[in-house]
């Protein structure tokens, strides 16, 4: 007769391959039961968006076979429970990511939008910030142009609800100002706004909340690093030269002393051009492999690339982000990088948490 017990000794032979442990250390395997030949069990996942979610499954079928019975009937019920590190202070928000670039202009909106789609595609509970505060393009890229969040109450305390557009809750500086009007502020306002988009509004529960951070190395960075529990940060280049030198920058910022936040990995944006009359075709107009020699330098993983094509900036235009799409290459490309991202936010909890246990 198999038994829970020969089942769990059996999965100590398949280990997370991120976090290099075996399972049940881990305490990712639930709900084990034996009905004869009649084996399921769950395995906790540390992301929805997990990547090597159908490795690991595979390895606990061939874990069970090898180790308890050969003709045994296996089940394996995946599901998730999203880490957060132990000195988090949102009790409702378990990861921040930011995503940044030292320069205009390469894509850190359509990168941020499009990466919360997939998520929140995946399963997982997502937010998003524009942190862009003289430039705000969150309103135009969910076609929220004019729409004005509420105010709630929440444990008798005003609350800014924020504005929910395919499963992402959304806040943005420009739900509250006129789209034709240039925002004069100076410094410490522009601080002020951030920290209101974050500590007034009704978040609610959140597994991940995205912060598309302006150009630059600014007041935004630094608040952001500095008042609020950053997870990671997300750096988006593209191929040339020029982009790449102030990549480079605002990836050096954030290991700077006093601010010391996790680089996530490098996204490339505007990678090649493929024509739509010649899908295999790659043209590299601004130069390649740039993205990965910018990971390579700081020793963090590249994410991968996006390419150059009309129905990423169509979709941006029209409110209806390319993510959203199915059967398309570059949505595939954006949930691969919001798998990966996952997985590093992931890698980092266990590291921060200095022990590598699903909480």
């Amino acid at each position: 007769m198999i038994t829970p017990e020969q089942v769990l000794t059996a999965l100590k032979n398949v280990e997370e391959p991120d976090l290099k442990k075996d399972i049940v250390t881990l305490k990712m395997v639930e709900d084990v039961k034996v009905e004869g030949k009649k084996i399921s069990f769950s395995v906790v996942l540390t992301t929805p968006a997990c990547p090597l979610k159908d490795l690991i499954k595979n390895a606990c079928i061939n874990a069970v076979k090898h180790f308890v019975d050969k003709e045994a009937e296996v089940e394996v019920n995946l599901t998730s429970r999203v880490t957060t590190k132990s000195t988090n202070t949102f009790s409702n928000i378990k990861n921040i990511i930011a995503v940044a670039s030292g320069k205009g202009g390469v894509g850190k909106s359509t990168v941020a939008v499009n990466l919360a789609i997939s998520l929140a595609k995946k399963g997982a509970k997502v937010g998003l910030i524009d942190g862009d505060i003289y430039g705000p393009s969150i309103p135009i890229m969910f076609q929220l142009e004019g729409a004005k969040p509420y105010m709630t109450q929440v444990d008798g305390q005003n609350k800014i609800e924020p504005i929910e557009k395919y499963g992402i809750k959304l806040l943005s500086i420009g739900f509250f100002t006129d789209p034709n009007q240039a925002i004069p502020w100076r410094g410490p306002m522009v601080s002020s706004a951030i920290k209101q988009l974050f500590n007034d509004a009704h978040w609610g529960e959140l597994d991940y909340l995205l912060v598309d951070t302006p150009p630059g190395t600014g007041d935004v960075h630094i608040t952001l690093a500095q008042g609020f529990p950053i997870a990671g940060v997300v750096i988006v280049t593209t191929p040339q030269n020029v982009a790449l030198a102030d990549a480079k920058k605002g990836a050096g910022m954030f290991r700077m002393e006093g601010v010391k936040v996790p680089i996530l990995g490098v996204v490339e944006n505007m990678s090649y051009f493929t024509p739509a009359e010649l899908p295999t075709n790659k043209y590299y107009i601004f130069g390649k492999g740039g993205g990965n020699v910018l990971a390579t330098q700081f020793d963090v993983p590249f994410l991968g690339e996006i390419p150059l094509v009309m129905e990423v900036s169509e979709g941006g235009d029209k409110g209806e982000p390319v993510a959203l799409q199915d059967n398309n290459l570059v949505a595939e490309a954006f949930a691969d990088i919001a798998e990966k991202v996952a997985q590093q936010v992931a890698i980092q909890n266990a590291l921060a948490n200095k022990e590598t246990v699903v909480e």
